[in-house]
């Protein structure tokens, strides 16, 4: 959908009934009708229009939002620049993450941390918690 036609459509959603909101959910979605008032069903329908047009929430934005409903784990992001020192069977690794976000190691540049994790253990980890950016949460004292 073009964005004038989204545009269009959400500004149409302030004047539509709750049985014209009712019959746009079923054609803009696959998803059963929600129990919402009118109000909230228009935000719901934005929302999902907006998806459908701009490809929806980044995948690290939605493993966020699932570590932070789930509140078992907590992980920061990388900042441009930031160096992360790890020790691994008695060598020491030095990742830095460049200006663009990429991650450097042994003078290449990778795609991830995990990656690079992989490449140093020679089996399957998160980069994150190998690095140590994935940690716990801290129970409440």
């Amino acid at each position: 959908m073009r964005r004038d036609a989204i545009e269009t459509t959400l500004a149409a959603l302030a004047t539509m009934s709750p049985a014209q909101l009712r019959e746009e959910w079923t054609l803009t979605t696959d998803k059963p009708l929600p129990r919402l008032s009118s109000a909230m069903l228009r935000l719901a329908l934005g929302y999902e229009l907006q998806c459908r047009a701009c490809g929806g929430l980044t995948r690290q934005t939605r493993q966020r939002l699932d570590q932070l409903a789930a509140a078992r784990t907590e992980t920061r992001s990388t900042v441009p620049g930031m160096r992360l020192v790890r020790e691994h069977n008695g060598q020491v690794h030095i990742v830095t993450i460049g200006e663009d976000g990429a991650v450097e190691w042994n003078g290449r540049t990778w795609r991830s941390l995990s990656e690079v994790a992989r490449t140093i253990t020679g089996t399957h980890w998160s980069g994150p918690a190998f690095f140590g950016l994935k940690q716990k949460k801290r129970k409440a004292a």
